[in-house]
């Protein structure tokens, strides 16, 4: 099993935006050897979103930062300090990214953006689909020749636009 850390001399030059916490988190779940999955478990969260909370892309709540506290024996108070403000989102990947997974989701989106808006905007008329009241979720499949696959779902409220 390979867990996601941060080597803090590359990770952190590829993020320089990264918050303080993101240390902090990244060192206790390396210690603990746990997943973003377990940890998402513990959390009552999805794995996606336990590793934005990580990254500093999410918003911990107080519930979030007492069960991260126990689960990685991390002092309360300093979670609090680290996790209490409000995210800076989108801070962390240079734009277009350079690393190569995150490049290839930015280039499904360069590909196949005009496609999803057009199928969107057929099926739900003018509009865009929320990143706020919004779910994702990762998945591997296996085909019958043994083939690994991706599965990354979407999932986002529909916003219509409003006349005015």
């Amino acid at each position: 099993m390979s867990l996601a850390t941060l080597d803090n001399s590359r990770q952190t030059s590829q993020h320089p935006s990264l918050p303080t916490a993101s240390i902090t988190l990244f060192n206790a779940k390396a210690s603990k050897k746990l997943t973003f999955e377990q940890i998402g478990h513990h959390l009552n969260r999805s794995e996606v979103a336990a590793a934005a909370i990580f990254y500093g892309q999410a918003k911990a709540s107080s519930e979030d930062i007492h069960n991260l506290s126990s689960l990685l024996e991390i002092p309360k108070p300093l979670l609090e300090e680290q996790l209490g403000g409000f995210p800076d989102r989108g801070r962390s990947v240079e734009m277009p990214p350079r690393e190569p997974l995150i490049y290839r989701l930015y280039e499904i989106v360069q590909n196949y953006g005009y496609a999803y808006k057009a199928v969107l905007n057929e099926k739900f008329g003018d509009g865009i689909m929320s990143a706020v009241s919004f779910s994702t979720k990762v998945e591997k499949e296996t085909d019958e020749g043994g083939n690994d696959w991706a599965v990354i779902t979407l999932r986002g409220k529909w916003l219509p636009f409003s006349r005015f």
